[in-house]
C-alpha cells in the first residue's frame, strides 16, 4: 500500500475545507433567497384580489354588492310592513320613502352587477348576518301590536340598521379601486345618511 506524502495530505485537507466552505456559503445564499421569497409571499397575502375586483380591507365588488342588496331588501320588507302597521302619519311616510329609495338602490346595484359582470357574493359572514338580522326584525315587528310602541320599535330598528349599513358602505367606498363603484357607494351613503337623520328626528316625539 502506497503512503501519501504529508504535503499531499495537507493540500488535500485544504482543498476539502475550501469546498466545504463554498458549499456552506452556497447553502446560506439559497436559504437567504428562500427566506426573502417567503417574506415577500407572506406580505402579499393581504393584497390578494379575485376576479370580481381589487380592494383592500377584505372587500370585493361581489361582496359589496351582496351586502348593499341585503340591506335594501331588508329595508323594503320592513318598510312595507310599516306602511300597513304604523299609526303615526310621519312614520308611514318615512316607510314609503324607505321602500321607494331602497328599491331604486337595489335596481342600481343590480344594473351595475350586470354591466360589470359581477356576481354578488352572498357567502360572506356579514352578508348572511345582515340577512338573518333583517328577518329577525321583521318577525319581531310582526308579533307586536300596532300602536305607538310599534312605531317606536320600527324607528329603533331603522336607526340601528342604517347606522351599521352606513359604516359598511363608507368603508367599502374608501377601500374599492373601482371608480364607478365608489361613486355609486358615495351616492348610496348619502341616501342612507338622509334616512338615518329622518329616523332620528321622528324618534324624538317618542319618550325614551
Amino acid at each position: 500500500m502506497r503512503t501519501i506524502h504529508p504535503i499531499l495530505l495537507t493540500a488535500l485537507a485544504v482543498t476539502i475545507g475550501a469546498c466545504a466552505k463554498k458549499d456552506a456559503a452556497t447553502g446560506d445564499t439559497l436559504a437567504m433567497r428562500d427566506s426573502a421569497a417567503a417574506r415577500r409571499d407572506s406580505s402579499m397575502v393581504g393584497m390578494q384580489h379575485d376576479s370580481t375586483g381589487a380592494h383592500t380591507n377584505g372587500w370585493t365588488d361581489g361582496h359589496i354588492l351582496a351586502y348593499a342588496a341585503a340591506a335594501s331588501n331588508g329595508e323594503i320588507a320592513e318598510g312595507k310592513a310599516a306602511q300597513t302597521k304604523a299609526k303615526d302619519a310621519g312614520v308611514k311616510a318615512f316607510a314609503r320613502q324607505m321602500v321607494t329609495d331602497h328599491q331604486a338602490m337595489l335596481a342600481e346595484g343590480t344594473a351595475f352587477a350586470k354591466k360589470h359582470n359581477v356576481t354578488p357574493d352572498t357567502a360572506q359572514d356579514d352578508v348572511r348576518d345582515l340577512m338573518k338580522a333583517s328577518g329577525d326584525h321583521l318577525k319581531d315587528l310582526g308579533s307586536k301590536a300596532a300602536g305607538a310602541d310599534w312605531d317606536k320599535a320600527y324607528l329603533d330598528d331603522e336607526i340601528d340598521g342604517h347606522q351599521k349599513v352606513l359604516d359598511k358602505l363608507q368603508d367599502a367606498a374608501k377601500n374599492t379601486t373601482n371608480a364607478d363603484l365608489r361613486a355609486m357607494l358615495v351616492k348610496a351613503s348619502g341616501k342612507v345618511q338622509e334616512h338615518l337623520t329622518k329616523a332620528r328626528a321622528l324618534k324624538e316625539k317618542y319618550p325614551a
